[in-house]
């Protein structure tokens, strides 16, 4: 099954199967799972997570427990707005601004976009971290999103910006059945790839098999989407 939307599919009724899909579901959906919570403690022990003072995570269910611990960790997060439909197309959480009883509702993302900072690409600052959503990995480093490519988008844009670097590292948090073997899931030159992966039960470092991109590639972007997403511009 090399075709993308067949193994969304596949993964998603695998994680159904497996009775630890949870709220708020799992079709469509970077998958919320039983165990994120641990699969996060894991994350948050790795030396790319200690060494970061600034980190970008996906907005997505399943990774607001590292978005969590990242601001107790006293470190900055950096979110993006859904489909990145606004000119300030992130939200800066800096946790010296809030309160501590305001750092787990500062994770979600009504939360962030009440009490973030938002900014444009440019004043997003360095990212040392990137935690990525994913319906798939491989121990390759290949992910598969679910399908939209605004992760893909957001890299590219700060890649352009020299706000992340090639070896700045990529990480997610998946449960076990969203792990493929290797060479199932299709990578192309917009695509990226992962550093590593932390699920309930282990730590996974990946080979770094994929070349990420370098920036945006708008031809192959559809006028549609050019016009929806500002800090893009119009075709």
């Amino acid at each position: 099954m090399s075709d993308k939307t067949a193994l969304r599919k596949a993964t998603w009724q695998a994680l159904i199967d497996s009775g630890d899909a949870r709220f708020p579901g799992t079709l469509g959906r970077i998958p919320n799972f039983k165990g994120a919570e641990a699969a996060a403690d894991r994350l948050a022990a790795t030396e790319a997570f200690q060494r970061a003072t600034r980190v970008k995570c996906n907005p997505d269910s399943p990774h607001r427990p590292v978005r969590h611990r990242v601001l107790k960790a006293g470190k900055v997060l950096v979110m993006a707005v859904p489909k990145l439909a606004d000119e300030r197309a992130f939200w800066i959480l800096d946790p010296e601004e809030l309160a501590p009883e305001q750092l787990w509702p500062a994770s979600s993302i009504r939360g962030a976009a009440k009490l973030g900072r938002p900014a444009t690409p440019e004043e997003v600052g360095h990212i040392d971290l990137i935690c990525t959503g994913c319906v798939a990995v491989t121990q390759q480093g290949a992910r598969l999103g679910k399908g939209g490519g605004y992760s893909d988008l957001e890299y590219a844009v700060l890649r352009e910006l020299q706000l992340v670097q090639p070896d700045t590292p990529i990480w997610t948090t998946v449960h076990p059945v969203q792990i493929l073997p290797d060479g199932t899931v299709p990578m192309q030159a917009h695509d990226i790839s992962l550093d590593g992966f932390c699920t309930p039960e282990q730590t996974v470092v990946c080979e770094r098999a994929f070349e990420r991109p370098t920036g945006v590639d708008r031809v192959l972007l559809p006028a549609e989407k050019l016009q929806a997403i500002p800090i893009l511009g119009t075709p």
